[in-house]
This record gives structure tokens, C-alpha cells and sequence, in this order.
């Protein structure tokens, strides 16, 4: 589990600023306002939540089990559904892929709170 978040979130916040920069240099003349900003959500949240599946990658160390594994699963999914459909909503303008984002942002949730469910197990 170590080894595969560790590379998942190396992957993730290499692509994440990769696509920051572009977006701030190749799009910024290609793409109106509101899909600019669109695509600096999808940006924000990819870089956010590599953090967290770095943290979640550490933790499992100290806290293995399930729920560990499914909040790194779950940060992952919601980086690919969430990011992933605003960058592809927005390179391609097909809006209806806007429909995707929010199974990402639910992904993002339940990967919240499986860690919060991990720490509380930890009991005091």
C-alpha cells in the first residue's frame, strides 16, 4: 500500500503541476474566463488531494487496515473523476462530461471520512 500511494501521489503531483502551468501559459489565451477557472478547480483539488493520499500513504504505515486503504483508493478516484472530467469538460467543451465531477467530489468525501474513521478507531 506504501509503495503504491507514495508512487500514485509523486504521479499526481507531477501531473498537477504540469497541468498548472499549462493552464496558466498554453490556455491562457485558448480558453475564456469561466473554463479557465474551471480548470484551476480541477488543478487545486488534484494538488489538494495528492496531499492527502500522501498522508494517507504515511498513516498506513502506522494505521493498516481497510479503511486506509479505501481513503487512498477513494482520493485517487476522486482525482481521476473529479479533475480529470473539469480538464476534459473543459479542453473539449463537451459540457455534458460535467456530469461525472460530482461522483469525484462524493469520492473525495467518503476518502475524508474513511480516514476520519480510521483516526477515531485509534480511540485516546
Amino acid at each position: 500500500m506504501l509503495r503504491s500511494f507514495l508512487m500514485l501521489a509523486a504521479f499526481f503531483g507531477f501531473t498537477g503541476v504540469g497541468l498548472g502551468a499549462f493552464a496558466a501559459h498554453g490556455l491562457k489565451n485558448r480558453l475564456n474566463d469561466e473554463y479557465l477557472a474551471v480548470f484551476h478547480t480541477g488543478v487545486t483539488y488534484q494538488l489538494f488531494h495528492t496531499m492527502a493520499l500522501l498522508a494517507v500513504a504515511l498513516l498506513a504505515v502506522h494505521l493498516p487496515g481497510r479503511l486506509m486503504l479505501w481513503a487512498g483508493i477513494l482520493f485517487t478516484l476522486g482525482i481521476i473523476l473529479f479533475s480529470g472530467s473539469l480538464y476534459a469538460l473543459t479542453l473539449s467543451g463537451v459540457s455534458k462530461l460535467g456530469i461525472i465531477t460530482p461522483f469525484g467530489g462524493l469520492c473525495f468525501l467518503l476518502g475524508w471520512l474513511c480516514l476520519g474513521l480510521a483516526a477515531w478507531r485509534l480511540g485516546e
